[in-house]
């Protein structure tokens, strides 16, 4: 993967930098101190004798087990290449359980917008202008095999991903001079002008795989063989498609570690698998698996009748977002002809009833998503665009509307009897204006073909939203088809782009970054496997990506977000639905976190234990 062009005068200083510290040894290079942490703005909360993370009790007792529960399948271990993309096992490296299998160079703390403390790398070293970064590996990592972790691992892993990974390992060099071993121990690289002030934040998080126990001629091949890793886990038990389980390393090197005081607390990981939603919670309530994050509205006001619940065995919880909506709905496949042209994209945007939807369907506790991150200072709803973001903008004169620009833009509100005439006239008049017209109670265009297209649904929750959308597109004689496929099929053609119109969910942080050129980049646009799944290649995007991803001060990264935000809107990729300002989660009683207030990125699965063991 490529970054975007970028600005002339950043580019050219960028190049001189890079050739400067080639040919130079530039004095910033060699003088840099090691530190414990980074951040993306400012610097890290946490001193370097810093004793746990503030999530994380150093007390929690060790043993006992827990069950995960998850809809899909799996067919295969290995999370880096391309033909298991989205149908390799849970766990082996996990945002949401922990990485328990492979771990990273460095680990993100989520209590901070975007820092990053020493894992395997236990120190680093860098220069202000982030034109290279130098990895020091702890002497005491080791692998499961009890071989050490070296300089040499790390170098074979961006290799080895390069040449047989999938977006965005397989492009993490491009932005690389020169990748140089100075130790055992030591890896520096130092960046070409492709690389952003959040190039090495990434590159910190990239995983480290052993040389020594990996054939790289079959790398790229699916396989269901138990790997050797450095985290704290080994595969106990793999059964495709049902489950996976995991169970702790007894001799795990980092156990004592700061970064991992508190952490990893189960004896014992399971994963178990199911075909969908329905068939998942049924399980949980038979008390097949023990933790269920619920993000059916419905479900959650209503689902939770029955004995475990009542008795006190179940327990629900209730967390308040303190980030970003992000934007969940449904998005144009902007590689179809059909949807090409902004009119149509903006009248389909229009004729969602997001308040006949909220009242029949889920007991209005959903807001309305109006931006990619609202409730945030990232967000421009509400906010008249600064000198800055009226800089950035300025290069594309008619990528963002007034009402995006100053403010006052919304998306239309209906009267929610789901026939609301003044929306439907206003949808109608995009339409026509995209040469479209009502004949016979359908809406045709100049050859009489009436406007179709399919929507790709995945589950039972995806399809009901999908009809309720259906419903109002045929009161104005548009032709919507629905069609719920099988997890295997969801996968393999949300890789290829093969759909009309498909439901996503896009999460936002309070740290956006180089994940974006993966979502809405010209870069990932016709690259098998990526997030692009709107096939945006827009030279305004790329811009505002751009901006984000060099902004040095935290005022500048807040414009250049809010600016991005406005161009996203402005083009009307995504039909935005709803968010909730909370998140729930039901569990066993017996499966429990530390007390008080949760991380800023909300509750932190690798940090909670199993209450039947005794403290020690």
């Amino acid at each position: 993967m490529t970054y975007p062009n970028l600005p002339g005068r950043t580019r050219m200083w960028r190049l001189a930098l890079a050739l400067g510290l080639a040919l130079l040894a530039a004095p910033a290079a060699t003088s840099a101190e090691p530190v414990h942490g980074i951040a993306m703005h400012g610097e890290p909360a946490l001193p370097m004798d810093f004793d746990h993370l503030p999530y994380a009790n150093p007390h929690a007792p060790k043993g006992g087990k827990v069950g995960y529960g998850v809809v899909g399948t799996f067919d295969s271990v290995r999370p880096f290449i391309l033909k298991s993309m989205r149908t390799f096992a849970r766990g082996v490296v996990d945002l949401e359980y922990g990485n328990l299998v492979y771990e990273t160079l460095m680990q993100r703390s989520v209590d901070e917008p975007f820092t990053l403390y020493g894992l395997l790398a236990e120190s680093v070293e860098w220069d202000p202008e982030r034109s290279f970064i130098q990895y020091n590996i702890n002497p005491r990592a080791r692998w499961s095999d009890g071989e050490p972790v070296t300089a040499d691992d790390v170098i074979f892993t961006f290799e080895l991903l390069r040449d047989k990974g999938r977006p965005p390992y397989a492009g993490r060099l491009d932005a690389v001079a020169s990748m140089k071993k100075i130790s055992d121990l030591s890896v520096r690289f130092t960046f070409n002008e492709k690389a952003s002030r959040e190039f090495p934040m990434i590159l910190s998080m990239s995983p480290v795989l052993p040389k020594h126990a990996i054939d790289p001629a079959t790398y790229d091949q699916s396989s269901l063989e138990p790997m050797v890793g450095s985290g704290p886990y080994l595969i106990d038990e793999i059964r495709p498609g049902e489950r996976i389980r995991f169970k702790r390393n007894p001799d795990y090197w980092a156990r004592d570690l700061p970064i991992k005081r508190g952490l990893d607390n189960f004896d014992e990981i399971s994963i178990e698998y199911f075909l969908s939603a329905s068939a998942q919670f049924e399980a949980f309530k038979k008390g097949l698996f023990d933790v269920y994050p619920d993000g059916s509205a419905s479900n959650w006001q209503r689902g939770y009748d029955f004995p475990a619940v009542h008795s006190g065995e179940i327990v629900k919880e209730t967390y308040a977002s303190q980030t970003p909506s992000g934007v969940f709905g449904f998005v144009f496949n902007t590689r179809r002809d059909l949807f090409k042209d902004i009119h149509v994209r903006k009248g389909l945007t229009w004729l969602f009833d997001f308040e006949w939807v909220n009242r029949n369907l889920y007991d209005n506790v959903y807001t309305r998503t109006q931006s990619f991150w609202q409730g945030s200072d990232l967000s421009s709803l509400g906010r008249p665009a600064d000198q800055r973001e009226r800089g950035l903008i300025a290069p594309f004169s008619d990528a963002v509307p007034a009402g995006i620009m100053d403010g006052t833009w919304r998306l239309p509100a209906t009267d929610g009897s789901g026939r609301d005439r003044k929306v439907q006239r206003a949808a109608l008049d995009e339409l026509q204006a995209a040469g479209y017209a009502i004949r016979g109670g359908k809406l045709v265009d100049a050859n009489g073909k009436q406007l179709s297209f399919e929507m790709m649904t995945q589950n039972e929750g995806q399809e009901k939203l999908a009809i309720a959308y259906q419903r109002s597109l045929a009161a104005l004689g548009i032709n919507m088809a629905i069609r719920t496929v099988d997890d295997a099929q969801y996968q393999q053609r949300s890789q290829t782009f093969d759909y009309d119109m498909i439901v996503k969910s896009y999460p936002s942080s309070l740290s956006p970054g180089f994940e974006q050129i993966g979502r809405w980049g010209s870069a990932s646009r016709d690259q098998p496997g990526s997030f692009n799944f709107a096939g945006v290649a827009d030279p305004a995007v790329d811009a505002m990506i751009d901006a984000l991803l060099n902004a040095v001060s935290l005022e500048d990264f807040q414009s250049a977000v809010r600016a991005y935000d406005r161009v996203l809107l402005a083009g009307y990729y995504v039909v935005p639905t709803y968010h909730l300002a909370e998140t729930w989660m039901a569990h066993r009683s017996y499966i429990t976190g530390p007390a008080g207030k949760p991380p800023l990125y909300g509750y932190y699965l690798p940090a909670w234990w199993d209450g039947r063991v005794e403290k020690p």
